[in-house]
């Protein structure tokens, strides 16, 4: 059996509020989706999808499992940076990265911080925040595990 990816390990209600947000923060994220749910057909036209409330279609997106890879990369990015920052700002303070809340430069060089120090401040996120933190550090070292070395390890299932 696969393993489920970071978005997709997510609670149901979780995932549904982060696309809920995504659709209301960018017009354009939800036209893409109700082209790709007429894509998938079922009988729906777009311009029934456009009338939609966000909440009756964001549920539809998740019931057909129309987000794709890079959409979840940029789900999670939402989550992390925008809608959750505290998980994402706490462990950029403790491993002394510098940020602007939840932002890192995309000019840092990589690896952000040493070993240790990662070890040490995925510790204490897990302390604080439990599974939660385990699910964000999960996360960033799947999709950038380079930058925090030996990450993937301390979070492993």
């Amino acid at each position: 059996m696969s393993k489920l990816s970071p978005y997709r390990s997510l609670p149901s209600a979780r995932r549904l509020a982060v696309l809920i947000y995504a659709l209301n923060a960018d017009r354009g994220v939800r036209d893409a989706y109700v082209r790709r749910l007429v894509l998938l057909g079922g009988g729906f036209r777009a311009e029934t999808l456009k009338k939609w409330p966000v909440d009756q279609l964001a549920k539809e997106i998740i019931r057909r499992g129309v987000e794709g890879p890079q959409d979840e990369l940029q789900l999670l990015l939402l989550l992390y940076v925008e809608i959750e920052p505290v998980y994402q700002t706490m462990f950029l303070e403790a491993t002394g990265v510098p940020h602007d809340g939840a932002n890192i430069a995309d000019d840092l060089p990589i690896p952000f911080a040493d070993a240790a120090t990662v070890k040490q401040a995925a510790e204490s996120l897990i302390a604080q925040f439990g599974d939660e933190a385990r699910a964000y550090l999960r996360t960033i070292a799947l999709y950038n595990g380079a930058a925090w070395p030996r990450l993937a390890e301390l979070v492993a299932d």
